[in-house]
């Protein structure tokens, strides 16, 4: 190895992007290594909005996505034209993030070429191969190829050492996502017109009870978006409670949820918001319900509870630790679990003052000096 080992930052949709863009900063601080951005742009201008916000421009931009399609036509691409830039850049080192079809894709790209591949939020297992679908599967594939697996808790740790996983290769270094939280919420209070866009549409919501909504995952497409909808329709019937929902574009979502929910006074239906007034609207929140991943884990660090709508969760630190609660797509759990927080302060106060499982900010500084270790540079 001549000189600086070429670290490659890989990453394709806007939460990669999120819980990358801290461990780019840190490589680039760490000074030890050549580090290059390739993104798949798996999503387009979501991901755009967070590098312009991180000032991270890629390297490599592939550009792959294309409405409509498939999962296995996009794995092709991804394949196929990752492929090249590996044969073209001849990285030391290539990381990769979570659960989406660019990790799996890259994964094996850098399988097939013998380079190694660094896992960041390793080892989250929910048991279930079809739920979350197809992100399960993803992280396994990758778990199973990758030679550093950074692991956001000791519970994902543990995981991975019941699949073989080698101890000295394990490393627990909380999730950087919660880098990523912290810095936006200390620029946000250094500059509030970050979060233009959110305060403008909240203005009018005065002192009621605001629920923050996101929902977007597959596994809920149909039966689980209508009964989501039907669940919100319901809530926004109190005269307390204002509901804020960025839709995610998919139409499998947006055409449900405009249908459903378009024409109430008490709930505002807006466009997917950029990461700095994501987060605002995430500190303005009471309770947060989504189907995200992500959001399990930041909630909690600004002291919002959440209801999860999903059946299972690959995060069960935050369950166990009493920040979540898992109520599934079913209307009538959302509804009941929402109301008790919203009217019984002691319920409330519970999930809300929960210890935050999930990190203290400077996961990807231990990220980048395991890495320069690993590679004998410290």
């Amino acid at each position: 190895m001549n000189g600086r080992p070429k670290v490659m930052v890989t990453f394709g949709t806007r939460p990669e992007a999120i819980k990358m863009f801290p461990v780019v900063h840190a490589l680039r601080t760490d000074g030890h290594f050549d580090v290059k951005v390739a993104v798949t742009a798996q999503h387009r201008e979501m991901l755009d909005q967070v590098l312009a916000i991180a000032g991270i421009t890629p390297d490599i931009d592939l550009d792959l996505m294309q409405h409509g399609q498939s999962l296995d036509a996009l794995a092709s691409r991804i394949l196929l034209s990752f492929g090249q830039v590996l044969d073209d850049e001849k990285p030391d080192r290539v990381l990769v993030h979570g659960d989406t079809l660019t990790t799996m894709m890259v994964t094996l790209s850098c399988y097939f070429r013998k380079i190694p591949i660094g896992h960041v939020e390793a080892g989250l297992r929910s048991g279930d191969i079809y739920s979350p679908w197809p992100e399960e599967v993803n992280r396994r594939v990758t778990g199973t190829i990758a030679d550093l697996h950074f692991a956001p808790t000791q519970t994902a740790a543990d995981a991975l050492l019941a699949e073989n996983k080698a101890h000295e290769d394990i490393f627990v270094t909380g999730n950087t996502v919660i880098d990523a939280l912290l810095a936006t919420k200390s620029k946000l209070e250094t500059d509030p017109a970050l979060s233009k866009g959110i305060d403008t549409a909240l203005a009018g919501v005065g002192s009621k009870r605001l629920i923050a909504v996101t929902a977007h995952r597959r596994e809920n497409f149909g039966e689980g978006m209508r009964n989501i909808a039907a669940a919100l329709k319901t809530l926004a019937r109190r005269e307390d409670v204002a509901i804020v929902y960025p839709v995610h574009p998919n139409p499998n979502v947006a055409g449900v949820m405009n249908k459903q929910l378009g024409t109430l006074d008490n709930i505002h239906l807006m466009d997917p918001l950029d990461y700095p007034n994501f987060v605002r609207m995430m500190m303005r929140a009471d309770i947060i319900l989504t189907d995200s991943g992500g959001i399990q884990e930041e909630a909690p660090s600004l002291g919002k509870p959440v209801l999860v709508m999903r059946d299972t969760t690959e995060r069960p630190e935050g369950i166990a630790a009493g920040t979540a609660l898992l109520v599934g797509a079913d209307c009538d759990a959302i509804v009941e679990h929402a109301s008790r927080l919203l009217d019984d302060p002691g319920s409330y106060a519970k999930v809300a003052q929960a210890h935050n499982p999930y990190g203290d900010g400077t996961a990807a500084q231990r990220i980048a000096a395991i890495i320069a270790s690993r590679h004998r540079l410290t």
